[in-house]
């Protein structure tokens, strides 16, 4: 993760928080911003999860990075939905 510059985080988090929030429908709730901050913490998540299962976590500025980041974003809003009493997962 340290090999990424901040210009590419932005980058990867933005698509990875965008298709998340296609993915969770929640893409008229949130704004660029918050798509951008949802796939850089999902980077981490992500991160997180692929490395306890023994896989690598993001690599770089690639498109396996974007996936990592994209299924931890999708896990944290998955989360934030069971955190807030929303019932259906998938609007």
């Amino acid at each position: 993760m340290d090999q990424m510059g901040f210009v590419a985080w932005l980058i990867v988090g933005a698509i990875a928080g965008w298709l998340a929030s296609k993915v969770m429908k929640t893409s008229r709730q949130q704004g660029l911003l918050m798509d951008i901050v949802v796939g850089i913490l999902g980077a981490f998540v992500g991160g997180f999860l692929f490395e306890q299962f023994g896989s690598t976590g993001t690599t770089g500025f690639d498109i396996w990075s974007i996936f990592v980041a994209f299924t931890g974003a999708v896990v944290l809003l998955v989360g934030i939905r069971l955190l807030t009493g929303r019932r259906k997962l998938f609007s």
